[in-house]
């Protein structure tokens, strides 16, 4: 579009010419109409540079340093794990840049270079991430949602899958700076990438290292990252206006220590600000799981209003009044491939998705880091891995009706 707009530039100059000196002229051009000649056509070149630069440097350059995941790993690990706190046996050793690459769609067994809707791959995957600091900057904060969007732009479809923050997982590049102790509980990955802690020299710190976390223990396939912190969700939503949330039930979040008529929200519909759709998504007072429920519920509502009329035709410039506020590797040419996709997409193939919770069981273990035990999630890492691969390949979840929460196929939610 850019490259069309600056042709028709370039024309009008021309055209513009020719009612200084006709193409039929038998005079000669007087010094004056040289010069304008000289002007104008210097101005069309520069006009048609400049807009080429600001194609290359600007529309399609990422807001962020791009992944760089491990093609393959020779980590095997055992169907559950339970560590030492007195072990000292070898570590294993960060991936080196040698055996990395940056991440690509081509990495899924199921993708190939057929590109689909709105010029995008036929899938994509994003590593979706709510960070739980309030601050302007990406400088601490845990990973409070952590979600893998997988994009398939040939139906269109778009697959949403939760992994809880409480896994006790193995995470690269930690061990120099925690004595040796190389597991934590995955949410803070992000944590020790970004910058507060600076426990990596991955470019894309929190989000590459937490997405190297996901790969290194689950065999994820992650080509591009975006993440969030609470003051720029809050600003999203006010930015669209609020969201519109249909809840089934009453949900009340109150307790004794904190009675606040905020934490209430009534069966129904319910129009909530930034304030108040960050309150609904962070309140769990019947779990981790009923938490990810209500997070399902607010994006897709906030999907709806982006896709809405009165929005759509503003997401571009919304776009550009959050950069620097959120940490991508997309690129402005992306995301407006991503808003495309939207207007595409039927509510029937936008699923959410969770592991099964009868995989999980709550156990404590003892964290060096801490010096005490801490709550985690204990489960099957290999029934993940085979969850995670059938999720790469697009063979699960299938579209239908929420499951039931121990049914063994997880609990799917559809974007009405």
């Amino acid at each position: 579009m850019l490259l069309r707009r600056s042709r028709s530039t370039a024309f009008r100059l021309y055209s513009s010419l020719s009612l200084v000196v006709p193409l039929n002229a038998k005079v000669s051009m007087t010094n004056f109409q040289k010069a304008a000649t000289s002007f104008l056509t210097i101005l069309a070149i520069g006009i048609f540079g400049l807009v080429i630069w600001i194609y290359q440097t600007k529309w399609i350059r990422p807001l962020g340093p791009a992944l760089q995941i491990p093609i393959s790993t020779s980590f095997q690990m055992p169907p559950t794990w339970t560590p030492n706190p007195n072990a000292t046996s070898p570590l294993l050793s960060t991936p080196q840049p040698a055996s990395t690459t940056q991440a690509s769609p081509t990495s899924d067994a199921t993708s190939t270079d057929a590109v689909g809707s709105c010029g995008m791959p036929s899938v994509t995957t994003i590593l979706a991430i709510g960070s739980d600091t309030r601050s302007d900057k990406y400088l601490y904060g845990l990973a409070d949602v952590i979600r893998l969007i997988r994009i398939d732009t040939v139906t269109p479809k778009v697959t949403v899958l939760e992994f809880p923050r409480d896994l006790w997982v193995q995470i690269p590049d930690i061990a120099d700076d925690l004595n040796g102790q190389d597991h934590e509980k995955l949410n803070q990955a992000y944590l020790y990438g970004n910058p507060g802690f600076g426990y990596t020299n991955d470019r894309a710190q929190g989000p590459g290292l937490l997405a190297r976390t996901l790969a290194l223990n689950f065999g994820t396939h992650i080509d591009h990252y975006a993440a969030v912190n609470m003051r720029t969700f809050v600003k999203i939503v006010d930015a669209v206006g609020g969201i519109d949330v249909t809840l089934p039930e009453t949900i009340d979040g109150r307790t004794a220590d904190d009675p606040n008529t905020r934490l209430l929200f009534l069966q129904g519909e319910n129009h909530l600000n930034g304030t108040r759709a960050l309150t609904l998504a962070r309140t769990r007072i019947d779990g981790v799981f009923q938490r990810a429920d209500h997070q399902n519920l607010v994006l897709c509502a906030l999907r709806k209003k982006l896709i809405s009329p009165e929005v759509i035709d503003n997401i571009p410039d919304i776009i550009r009044s959050f950069q620097g506020a959120v940490q991508t590797d997309l690129s402005p040419q992306q995301l407006s491939q991503l808003a495309c996709i939207g207007t595409k997409l039927q509510p029937e193939n936008i699923i959410f998705s969770s592991f099964p919770e009868n995989l999980f069981t709550q156990d404590r273990i003892y964290d060096p880091v801490f010096k005490k035990e801490v709550f985690y999630w204990n489960t099957d890492f290999a029934t993940l891995r085979d969850y995670v691969s059938q999720f790469n390949n697009g063979t699960w979840p299938l579209a239908s009706a929420p499951a039931p929460k121990n049914n063994s196929q997880g609990d799917s939610l559809n974007c009405q």
